[in-house]
């Protein structure tokens, strides 16, 4: 896998009372805006190799590093980083450049954004296209109660959640080890990890399957979260269950036109009943695990932009 040979540079853009670190490439309202949501510990670098597609597709491509990542702003309270804040910046960012509504695409907890940015903001979506994490169903538990009722509290989400700061100090130690082990493809299969799998990756010198990127790739996400600690990132873990009492109030269905893309070796399984939520969602799965548009380049941004170009 080969790395294109520019990304597109950085403007500090602000909005929302904060910073955000937005790269864009395309021609502004000379093309149909696409808005694409980095996961946790990703930035906006992991898109690198859709965005070239994308612009000679005719799409004005922004992509930011969303608040806590990169060089955007990083607040110290916790519940700076609930779903209303990190959906406001979206739609900040499109008041910004001048656009009433986008097609939004999300991977892991980007998704999750995308996802709730749809009931949140509808008007303001387009299109979806979420990549790994499929619709979170609100069920009668708040998500950490419920994650640690069914996985135990060694969970490494409710860790993250019941026991600030621990985890983030071992993560913190150990960046390029944790970002190594935790980037890779063609794993054994087996049950996913039911304890402190961040941190088991953090500490284990032994990674298995095969690293999803080359060294130099690496290097972009690991400098910059040596840079800023992985505490911010990890304060989007912090208010799971904020964000499940925001969405408690609004229409759980979302009626835009969607697309879920699946990796067929992802620990995280697909949503069998996703329709009664989204009922205007295709879906797909291509072989990959859970870094899809890194693992599977090509295929993702042909399914992508074959799917933009059957919908409107």
């Amino acid at each position: 896998m080969s790395t294109p040979l520019c990304f597109p540079n950085p403007s500090l853009i602000d909005l929302n009372g904060i910073q955000l670190e937005v790269f864009e490439a395309g021609q502004q309202h000379r093309g149909n805006p696409i808005v694409l949501c980095h996961g946790w510990p990703e930035l906006a670098y992991t898109w690198r190799y859709q965005i070239d597609p994308l612009v000679e597709a005719g799409f004005h491509v922004i992509v930011p590093n969303q608040r806590g990542f990169g060089r955007s702003t990083a607040p110290e309270y916790v519940d700076a980083y609930n779903i209303s804040y990190l959906t406001a910046d979206l739609i900040a960012l499109l008041d910004h450049f001048g656009y009433d509504k986008a097609t939004f695409v999300g991977h892991d907890w980007g998704a999750n954004i995308v996802w709730s940015l749809a009931m949140l903001h509808p008007s303001r979506v387009h299109r979806l296209v979420n990549l790994a994490l499929p619709y979170q169903i609100r069920g009668d538990q708040p998500w950490t109660e419920a994650l640690e009722a069914f996985f135990g509290s060694d969970n490494y989400i409710v860790h993250f959640c019941r026991q600030p700061g621990v985890a983030d100090a071992i993560l913190d130690d150990n960046v390029n080890r944790f970002l190594g082990n935790l980037f890779r493809k063609n794993l054994p299969a087996k049950p996913p990890e039911p304890g402190q799998m961040m941190i088991n990756l953090a500490l284990n010198k032994m990674p298995e399957g095969d690293p999803i990127m080359a060294d130099a790739d690496l290097q972009v996400f690991a400098e910059s979260f040596i840079h800023t600690g992985l505490t911010p990132s990890i304060n989007w873990y912090r208010n799971l269950d904020r964000n499940w009492e925001i969405l408690g109030h609004v229409d759980p269905i979302i009626h835009h036109r969607t697309l879920m893309i699946y990796g067929e070796q992802d620990a995280i399984p697909k949503l069998e009943n996703i329709r009664e939520f989204v009922p205007n969602i295709d879906e797909i799965s291509l072989d990959c695990g859970h870094w899809i548009q890194q693992e599977q380049p090509e295929a993702t941004t042909a399914a992508i932009l074959n799917w933009l170009e059957t919908t409107s």
